[in-house]
């Protein structure tokens, strides 16, 4: 999904049935299948397709596959999967919605240096 490494491993997890209400901060990523109301930070957050989040969220990574309310700053990317709903203003690197995906509010693209690179060529050799 984001890569793998360290920094991507599931450091928590609210499962289905499950509620939490408060502000949370993960190292890693952070799975919510359950309901969670506050406020979120985390390097990855992996959002399941019956979650609901009422809050703001701060990560560099998010897959939104479930019900989130609130604002999203995103540092990398953010996914808004098919059956997921997004309702809030979101800034980021990059964003992809796919087919089904729905979102309403405003999105700010992160102007970031671009890693494109030119080469020249050797005009010395023209016919």
């Amino acid at each position: 999904m984001f890569g793998s490494g360290e920094k991507n491993r599931l450091a928590s997890f609210i499962g289905p049935g499950s509620s939490f209400k408060g502000d949370i901060s993960v190292k890693g990523s952070f799975r919510i299948d359950g309901e969670f109301v506050g406020t979120i930070v985390a390097d990855t957050l992996i959002v399941g397709e019956k979650a609901y989040i009422k809050g703001d969220i701060t990560v560099k990574n998010a897959n939104i596959g479930g019900r989130v309310e609130g604002n999203i700053n995103a540092e990398n990317l953010v996914e808004i999967g098919q059956k997921g709903y997004v309702n809030g203003n979101i800034i980021t690197g990059k964003i992809s919605i796919a087919e089904g995906g729905i979102y309403n509010g405003k999105i700010t693209m992160d102007e970031k240096p671009s890693k494109i690179v030119n080469f020249q060529t050797d005009q010395t050799n023209q016919i």
